[in-house]
């Protein structure tokens, strides 16, 4: 479909999502970051807003942005918005109008929201046959637990991911950032991208029903599946990787920071004993096999843990991956923030706020030549684009 003129500088124009035009109804996390991640593609993202605007641009503490949370700017960059109020009659008819007109129509609210507002599925293929519908929800459009509310800590619970960080006797930990969310917005973007996919190849339009509960499972393969396979669960390791072995855990440098190491390979090993100049682990019964060094976990790990305590964490870091050895010291985000190379932040002015000036927030997650991700345009004001996206609808 044709679509409205995006806010980018330059020419945008060979994006590979360039042309895709989505009706974005989704609000807080999961779905604006879904719609996120197709934006820095080249999607024309028209986001639709209550008058009161998406809670997102509020969230937290910090006003410094006006309506303009660091939260909501990092998922709404390079957007369009119109506020409109769905229960209002004009309000109403202008949302029809763009679901008929959209690609991509992408809603989070519960299931059942958006029928009653006639701009359910079954109402906007009749209109827009080859329409692609993403719902996202807590647990689905069908589920026994279709109606429950779920934000992303309540599903880290319910899921089982709180009983995977952590040793077997700590209490249930929270992962500390909105992986949920976060990964479920991930799932929904692959999901409309092989929608899109399947349309361009003459399959026609798509319902994509996204649970955040199932995406968690998805993303917790490699916890569940040896459950489901063995019917053993998996021990809580701690800082220990998934291998299970004492050459994949957390060291403490001289100067009190840690050293994440990742030896899982028998090479690894190998590069590692020779490095700390002990061959002698590669004959010694208790380490010589990854078997061996599982067996003799806690000997292994006193060892490590007396050579790591030898020298500065950044020393570990630089010369064993110098020479090929997994290893990685344990950085605050402003730290890895600083380590970032040059594509995986984008600059974006913030426009019409005094004082604001240019914020940095994350790229799409990868790089891709020619015409990668990424986007320079500023967060939408609220509503800031009715004037264009009603001139655009007009213009059939």
């Amino acid at each position: 479909m044709d679509h409205p003129a995006k806010k980018l500088p330059g020419d945008p124009m060979s994006q590979p999502l360039t042309g895709i035009t989505i009706a974005d109804f989704s609000h807080v996390m999961a779905g604006p970051y879904a719609t996120h991640l197709l934006c820095m593609l080249g999607a024309d993202v028209i986001k639709i807003e209550p008058k009161s605007g998406d809670n997102f641009r509020n969230y937290g503490g910090d006003r410094r942005y006006d309506g303009m949370s660091p939260a909501f700017i990092a998922a709404n960059a390079g957007k369009r918005s119109i506020a409109l109020d769905l229960k209002e009659e004009g309000d109403a008819a202008i949302a029809q109008r763009l679901v008929a007109r959209c690609d991509v129509v992408v809603e989070n609210f519960r299931p059942g929201v958006m029928a009653r507002l006639n701009l359910g599925y079954d109402h906007v293929r009749t209109v827009n046959p080859d329409v692609i519908y993403c719902s996202i929800s807590g647990y689905g459009q069908e589920s026994p637990q279709r109606d429950w509310p779920a934000i992303d800590n309540i599903v880290q619970a319910t899921s089982g991911m709180m009983l995977l960080s952590g040793s077997e006797s700590d209490d249930p930990v929270r992962v500390g950032f909105p992986i949920v969310d976060t990964l479920t917005g991930q799932s929904a973007a692959i999901a409309i991208l092989s929608a899109v996919l399947r349309k361009q190849n003459g399959g026609g339009g798509s319902h994509i029903d996204v649970a955040m509960f199932d995406a968690a499972l998805a993303f917790m393969t490699s916890a569940l599946t040896p459950f489901m396979v063995t019917g053993q669960s998996m021990p809580r390791m701690g800082n220990t990787g998934y291998s299970g072995l004492p050459t994949a855990s957390l060291f403490t440098a001289r100067d009190g920071r840690e050293i994440s190491l990742g030896v899982v390979q028998p090479n690894q090993f190998t590069a590692l004993a020779r490095f700390l100049d002990r061959p002698d682990w590669l004959d010694d019964p208790r380490f010589a096999t990854p078997d061996a060094r599982r067996a003799n976990f806690a000997a292994m790990t006193e060892e490590l843990a007396r050579m790591f305590a030898a020298r500065d964490a950044a020393e570990w870091e630089a010369e064993m991956s110098a020479a090929g050895i997994p290893c990685g010291m344990v950085r605050k985000v402003d730290e890895a923030v600083a380590m970032a190379g040059p594509d995986a932040l984008l600059n974006i002015a913030i426009e019409g706020i005094p004082g604001a000036g240019t914020v940095s927030i994350p790229n799409a997650g990868f790089r891709m030549t020619p015409d990668g991700p990424g986007t320079a345009a500023p967060p939408p004001r609220l509503d800031a684009d009715r004037a264009d996206i009603l001139a655009w609808l007009d213009s059939d």
